[in-house]
């Protein structure tokens, strides 16, 4: 059996076990809304030294930082409890009303997502999507990712508002981001699949 790389472990302990070890330990002692405001930091620290390392300002880069800046806003501007979870979803859910919006635009911002990542590839990668992307088909597929994109995270936003509301704390904390993870890798496949099916047209 293959072991999970160093990387994984440290992104999923940041993401799942410290947030609930954080909340779990401050809570008896400073209340809910201290300690929720403290479980945030591992994943916002995690997030922002990804971000150093990976050293480029680009579409993705800027996406995850407004992530990261929106998500330490609404943590930071206090509030009840629920309140607290709600705003740090709400960032989820405000991206994927992005995306949406950006289908208005000639090129929608899934795009703009794939450029950054073929442009790290180097050679002509990125050259060979803008003319795909030029193409009656690649326009299309580029919209659909976009479609399917924005409609996925603004559904999850509303399955962890909802799970705010008939979660303990502790239990949300634990088992919320499993539930992020499945649904982002939800998004992941149908954006191979979709891919696949494009190719093969």
């Amino acid at each position: 059996m293959k072991r999970l790389p160093l990387n994984l472990i440290l992104e999923l302990a940041a993401n799942i076990l410290a947030p609930w070890a954080v909340y779990s330990w401050l809570a008896p002692h400073y209340g809910d809304t201290t300690a929720l405001i403290g479980s945030a930091a591992p994943p916002l620290a995690w997030s922002a030294i990804e971000l150093l390392r990976s050293r480029k300002l680009d579409a993705v880069s800027m996406i995850v930082g407004g992530g990261i800046l929106l998500t330490g806003v609404a943590t930071l501007l206090g509030g009840s409890p629920k309140l607290l979870q709600i705003r740090e979803n709400a960032v989820t859910g405000l991206i994927g009303v992005v995306f949406l919006v950006s289908l208005g635009l000639r090129k929608p911002l899934i795009y703009h997502l794939a450029a950054a990542i073929f442009a790290r590839q180097g050679g002509d990668a990125a050259a060979r999507l803008g003319h795909f992307a030029a193409t009656e088909r690649g326009a299309k597929f580029f919209r659909h990712l976009t479609l399917l994109w924005g409609l996925g995270l603004v559904a999850q936003t509303a399955v962890m508002v909802w799970l705010v509301y008939v979660w303990p704390i502790g239990r949300y904390l634990l088992l919320s981001p499993v539930i992020g993870y499945g649904i982002l890798g939800l998004l992941f496949a149908g954006t191979v699949w979709y891919r696949r099916r494009a190719q093969a047209l």
